[in-house]
């Protein structure tokens, strides 16, 4: 099944990487202020849609997962890398992290007044990602808010670009395009934030957060 064969290719890889990854990123957003300013107004968007429970997919080592719960979110973290999520509950061991699939999360329907998937779509196959964007808005209360980060790619002819990342095979998207998908699956955006490469960047590709609304 590809869906399988991808997901297990990219736990794999990141159970292999784990540590590595946790060491480069994990004061990754003190040299981010605008990745700290999306998702400041993530936190506000669900606070005044209601509040609720938010869950940071592909949350990786936890750091994001922790910052939302210092912005005031009851956050907690999924992650298919059990070797990331160990490292998260050493890290934060006062926050939830489960193991677990975005393709099928063990989250009841309407559940969570947030979503927040950053960087954790890139390693799905394009044709996968309708129903992973479904199952984001099957656990989101009526009203609530999804925030999702990926690389964008260069051209509106070509929606999605495979890219060489260092840890598992990846995609580009086109951003109207990635909305586009967003809207079918009832996500309408609100809003969204585009970060151009700098000198110093390691890949030269535009960085995209899409504020998206539950209706």
């Amino acid at each position: 099944m590809p869906a399988q064969n991808s997901l297990t290719t990219t736990r794999d890889a990141y159970d292999a990487a784990a540590t590595t990854y946790a060491q480069l990123f994990r004061d990754s957003l003190r040299e981010s202020p605008l990745d700290r300013a999306a998702l400041g107004v993530f936190a506000e968007a669900v606070s005044a849609s209601g509040g609720g429970q938010v869950a940071d997919l592909g949350c990786g080592p936890g750091h994001i997962t922790a910052y939302l719960g210092e912005l005031g979110l009851s956050a907690f973290g999924v992650d298919a890398s059990p070797a990331m999520i160990e490292l998260a509950r050493q890290s934060y061991a006062d926050l939830r992290f489960d193991v677990g699939s975005m393709a099928a999360l063990d989250i009841a329907d309407g559940a969570l007044g947030g979503v927040l998937s950053r960087w954790s779509i890139i390693h799905t196959p394009p044709q996968e990602v309708p129903a992973i964007l479904a199952e984001f808005h099957r656990v989101l209360a009526p009203g609530g808010h999804l925030l999702i980060g990926f690389s964008a790619s260069e051209d509106a002819s070509c929606p999605t670009q495979v890219f060489d990342h260092a840890v598992a095979p990846a995609y580009r998207w086109w951003p109207d395009h990635l909305s586009g998908l967003l809207r079918t699956a009832g996500l309408a955006e609100v809003a969204r934030m585009v970060r151009e490469p700098q000198p110093t960047d390691r890949r030269q590709f535009r960085e995209v957060h899409l504020l998206a609304r539950k209706g």
